[in-house]
């Protein structure tokens, strides 16, 4: 008989990989004479993929000695259009609008995904459970030409399915078919709004991973392990073990579930009826040791270490391992609170935490790896961020949950707009979005709950958002409310943007734009929108200009200059607004002069959206007192873009990224652009004292305005003010450094400053943005000194990485808004590399010492230095 469960286990966490298994994945041969022990298989290679009209139509076909030669190579996860690009047939589709000219109709029909494994033998009370964590959006199921499930049951991009398959596999060659079609208007499936344009193919796919799970007469699902802190004191923390058992058999079972976490061992007994799935708490009740003194806590980035732990889990029947898990999980308590003002906030074991964060979407066609991941996560740390918002629930596997777990970065994730507008769901949508009829709403209560407790166990989810820019239905928000209660003890947010509920009450958050160019000062003096108040979801200064060699890849050759329609296809596919650079590229002319060259072009608009990004993320930490939260919109691109990214398609950082790391330094000093203050901010976990401010002024010429010094000290997560400064004489540099009593250097920043200040058109404000009444002017900065900056380079070899020194000496001239690149032979960006700071400045006769650290592999011969700036000419220093 087979067993059709809704809920699959959850994979990686709660996983064993096993050598002896890992030897019978796909073509491989095992012997017969050996049994098959209880483990994971995953089923990641020897796909193929073929549009179901070029082939066999049924699947009893498919799953036979077909010939499939012909058919495109495919690993899993994949989408089928991911696995096109990957073979060749679509080369270029991101240069100009290439992927525009695709052929749709190819989709419109079903495709099948095959893949031929071999088990060794099952022995008496074994199982094997075939897992499915993701189908887009339908599917036919086919096994050795049995139908295990069709269509009418197999949906949903969010639900996860899983079916004993014992009785149907074969000692030798095991063909398993998967016919499956794509999402259609009005299904809740993957979807990016208007951030690019949509995949060809709709995302249609295996979209993350299929595997087989061995098992004993019982098997183990939802592993996962809730801690409660003595925020008080952070010296004791209790557990709750919480599992699945699930009853393969038709018979009572009795076991013992054995577990153990560090030094910690336990034993507890359970007893199954025939095919029942029970879920199992063990506390510090029934085990003492659960009750944890000095505890190791998990912390987020920036307040201390990710420490983590591991629980072992096994389930022992009749004397024999049944089924076992592994499963990862940090000692953290996640609360949510209200301000004085109305706005949620976060605590992370006891500790208010300002949320800094960026947009997360995965690649346009699902194609992420846990490399790529790892790049960005890595870049979410070293931009001094502590948090991804993820508008769905992304990710083709655990990989990037899991990296967020080691690397100490918050991630709030949740259900996405894209079901509650009606051009992008392609169905009515009301007042509460798109999801309405009982069995709308039974799809989604479903798919939540399978999304939940496939990541419940990793410490780095602190949040789910059943809503985005609108509440759900009464009805479903209460069953969502319902269903998290009793599944997971983290705080829901039921809409990112500002509302009330008459469920839940207000959201405690705002989502109120911009996300359009704004000035620096923005962000300072706005007080109903975007400003820094409250915790803003999402929101940012707009388009993000990429390096050159990104530009390269997305604009055709003839197309480059001057700027284009081509360029706005790179921008969203927005109706009403970002579909077009016009009102970026106003601001960049009107600040500093009309360029009339690409290069021009790239180099004014880096320094735009640096001073505007660092503005408005320094704003919410000079504010602290009245912000919980800034989420950047967005962290990164699905698709080579234009708009919101701090990084690129590509994974270069664009100078915004550097921005960003700047403004989210824990302990420095920053320039308040409403009252022209000089403010001490302090993000660390600890009050700072006997610290130095040394202020500077600098004219464009180079001569020094002003010069002072204030003794300062800041208490732990405050943020103030230690200097009021005039208006500025014209246009001014503003150098600010922090220093300990001994002169030791702690932090730097550097601003450009205007007599003219930025205005606004307050009445014109729409959800986008505010547009600009008239722009500071820097157009004297054109007319800057040379400076002359020499520069030497060392290598350091450290355990792991390579560590670049770059020492930059000054003239007597300010050397402005210098960028570092490593560039290989073929003249291409070094990527990733992690600098200490870049688009940097250096006053005159000022020595600055950079550091670089990258991965060994990536410094091949020929590799080379070149430094840039406003204005010095290019630099290029071959690296020995």
């Amino acid at each position: 008989m087979i067993m059709k469960m809704t809920l699959a286990n959850i994979f990686n966490n709660t996983s064993v990989y096993l050598g002896t298994i890992l030897a019978c994945i796909g073509l491989t041969s095992c012997s017969d004479s050996r049994s098959t022990p209880p483990g994971k298989i995953l089923l990641h290679d020897n796909w193929r993929i073929q549009q179901v009209n070029k082939v066999a139509k049924k699947g009893e076909e498919v799953s036979s000695a077909l010939d499939v030669s012909n058919w495109y190579e495919a690993t899993v996860p994949s989408t089928v259009m991911g696995t096109l690009t990957k073979n060749g047939l679509f080369n270029n589709i991101f240069l100009g609008t290439a992927i525009k000219d695709v052929d749709k109709t190819q989709f419109d029909s079903s495709w099948w995904y095959r893949n031929e494994f071999t088990l060794s033998s099952l022995v008496k009370d074994q199982h094997a459970i075939l897992h499915f964590d993701g189908v887009s959006y339908y599917a036919n199921i086919w096994l050795n030409g049995k139908l295990i499930a069709s269509k009418d049951s197999i949906f949903g991009s969010f639900r996860q399915f899983s079916f004993d398959i014992t009785s149907l596999i074969n000692k030798e060659k095991n063909i398993l078919a998967v016919e499956v079609f794509r999402q259609r208007p009005g299904d809740f499936g993957i979807g990016f709004v208007d951030w690019n344009p949509r995949p060809p193919d709709e995302s249609m796919g295996l979209w993350r991973e299929v595997y087989v799970n061995i098992v004993g007469s019982a098997g183990l699902q939802h592993t996962s392990v809730e801690s409660k802190v003595n925020t008080e004191t952070l010296r004791e923390a209790s557990l709750t073990i919480r599992t699945e058992v699930v009853n393969y058999t038709s018979e009572t079972l009795k076991g013992t579930l054995k577990g153990s976490i560090d030094s910690i061992q336990f034993e507890h007994a359970i007893q199954l009826l025939p095919h029942e799935t029970k879920e199992v708490f063990i506390t510090e009740k029934e085990v003492a040791a659960l009750h944890i003194h000095n505890p190791k806590l998990w912390w987020c980035s920036g307040l201390g270490n990710p420490d983590l732990y591991k629980l072992k889990l096994s389930f022992i029947e009749n004397n024999t391992l049944s089924d076992s898990a592994t499963t990862t999980f940090g000692i953290r308590e996640i609360k949510d609170f209200v301000n004085a003002e109305g706005y949620r906030g976060f605590a992370l074991n006891g500790k208010k935490v300002l949320i800094k964060g960026g947009g997360w979407t995965d690649d346009i066609f699902l194609r992420d790896t846990k490399e790529s991941n790892e790049t960005q996560v890595q870049y979410v740390k070293h931009m001094n961020l502590n948090t991804i918002r993820l508008e769905s629930v992304w990710g083709n596997n655990q990989s990037l949950y899991d990296l967020c777990d080691r690397y100490g970065i918050m991630v709030m994730t949740g259900w996405t707009c894209q079901w509650e507008w009606e051009n992008y769901v392609g169905k009515p949508c009301d007042d509460f979005g798109g999801i309405q009829t009982e069995a709308e709403m039974n799809l989604m209560v479903e798919s939540l709950d399978n999304q939940v407790k496939w990541l419940r166990a990793h410490p780095s989810v602190i949040s789910w958002f059943v809503g985005s820019d609108k509440l759900p239905k009464p009805e479903l928000e209460t069953r969502y409310k319902k269903l998290l209660s009793g599944i997971d003890n983290r705080p829901y947010v039921a809409a990112a943007a500002g509302m009330k509920s008459t469920v839940s009450g207000p959201t405690g958050v705002k989502m109120n734009g911009p996300y359009e160019y704004e000035g620096p000062n923005y962000w300072y003096v706005d007080k109903k929108n975007g400003g820094a108040f409250g915790f803003n979801t999402e929101t940012g200064p707009g388009p993000q200009i990429p390096v050159k060699e990104t530009i390269l890849k997305m604009i055709p050759q003839d197309k480059l200059w001057p700027i284009n329609d081509m360029y706005s296809y790179h921008c969203t596919t927005a109706e009403e607004a970002f579909n077009k650079l016009d009102p970026f590229n106003e601001a960049v002319t009107s600040r500093f002069g009309k360029s009339d060259n690409l290069d021009d072009y790239i180099m004014k608009s880096s320094v735009v959206q640096y001073e505007a990004m660092r503005a408005m993320f320094e704003a919410f930490h000079v504010n602290q007192s009245k912000t919980t939260g800034i989420v950047q919109w967005m962290l990164n691109s699905a698709w080579p873009s234009f708009y919101w990214h701090l990084y690129d398609y590509y994974l270069l950082p664009t100078s915004a990224y550097y921005a960003a790391k700047k403004a989210n330094e824990p302990l420095q000093l920053m320039y308040n652009y409403g009252d022209h203050g000089v403010y001490i901010v302090n993000e660390l976990n600890a009050d700072q004292k006997n610290l130095k401010a040394r202020i500077q002024l600098w004219s464009v010429d180079g001569k020094q305005l002003l010069s002072k010094e204030v003794d300062t000290e800041i208490a732990s997560l405050t943020s103030s003010k230690i200097a009021d400064l005039n208006k500025m004489p014209g246009v001014v540099f503003l150098s600010l450094e922090l220093l300990t009593a001994e002169n030791k250097h702690v932090a730097d920043n550097f601003y450009w400053l205007s007599a003219k200040e930025d205005e606004y058109k307050w009445d014109k404000t729409t959800w986008a943005y505010t547009p600009m009444k008239s722009y500071s002017d820097f157009k004297p900065l054109n007319t800057m000194p040379k400076a002359d900056v020499k520069v030497t380079v060392d290598k350091v070899d450290d355990a792991e990485n390579l560590v670049i020194d770059v020492t930059l000496k000054n003239s007597n001239a300010i050397a402005f808004f210098l960028n570092l690149n490593l560039k290989n032979a073929n003249g291409e960006i070094v990527r990733p590399v992690f600098w200490n700071d870049n688009y940097t400045s250096l006053l005159p006769n000022e020595t600055k010492h950079l550091t670089c650290s990258l991965p060994k592999s990536l410094l091949q011969n020929e590799t080379s230095l070149e430094v840039s700036g406003w204005n010095i000419p290019v630099l290029k220093i071959e690296i020995r």
